[in-house]
């Protein structure tokens, strides 16, 4: 029985692998890319026409040297900025969580993120750390910052930036518990409105274990904010 299971198994990934290698799978591949990005293209285009408008709108003249290409490099600006919005976690995860018996804390600190209020589209940015207690697995550091990267990368409030990056750690990995800090500074508050330059805001998320147990959050946090 695991003789026939085997040979059926080395049967469809021969077949996934010839798949692969057919031309036509291959033009179907360029095709669906090309699609991609010429919507991509399509859509930098109606920003572009959306950042001219705004420009026109608050007086300045968008034919003058300086402001030419300034549409342009808006967009292309927040096509990046919000990136996050074409991003997954599953797709970064992939082949970067490890089966490992190890059960203590981990920590990851002082990740940097920049993000884009949704209110006013403005930044804010800061520090995240972040920290998991492994259940038998255990994933590459980078993929903790490009989780953060990923849900950063979108318009955000900070409140709901924290929970993401705290849920889509849990679903990935199934830990005993879940940990993530984030202080930030808000432009929103720096530039406009109040204008205190030396406000920042705090925001946590715990689960499992950091939240069910006070020692393990407090042997979190007094890792986490010494300096």
């Amino acid at each position: 029985m695991e003789y026939h299971h085997t040979s059926e198994m080395n049967g469809v990934v021969a077949d996934y692998f010839s798949m692969c290698n057919e031309p036509e799978r291959n033009s179907l591949c360029r095709e669906e890319k090309h699609s991609e990005d010429a919507a991509d293209s399509n859509n930098l285009c109606h920003i572009e026409k959306a950042y001219s408008t705004i420009l026109s709108e608050l007086g300045e003249d968008v034919d003058r040297e300086g402001l030419l290409r300034t549409p342009l490099r808006a967009a292309k600006a927040m096509q990046f900025l919000t990136k996050g919005y074409k991003e997954t976690t599953q797709d970064i995860l992939n082949d970067a969580i490890f089966d490992e018996n190890h059960e203590e804390m981990v920590i990851v600190k002082d990740i940097d993120l920049f993000s884009l209020c949704e209110h006013h589209l403005v930044p804010f940015y800061g520090k995240a750390h972040i920290a998991y207690l492994p259940n038998k697995k255990v994933v590459g550091l980078s993929k903790l910052a490009r989780i953060v990267e990923i849900y950063s990368r979108r318009l955000q409030v900070q409140e709901r930036l924290t929970k993401q990056i705290a849920s889509a750690i849990s679903e990935a990995l199934e830990p005993a518990g879940v940990a993530v800090v984030i202080e930030a500074a808000h432009m929103c508050m720096v530039m406009r409105g109040v204008q205190k330059m030396n406000a920042s805001t705090v925001t946590s998320v715990m689960l499992g274990r950091f939240h069910d147990d006070p020692e393990v959050r407090t042997e979190f946090l007094a890792l986490t904010m010494k300096k």
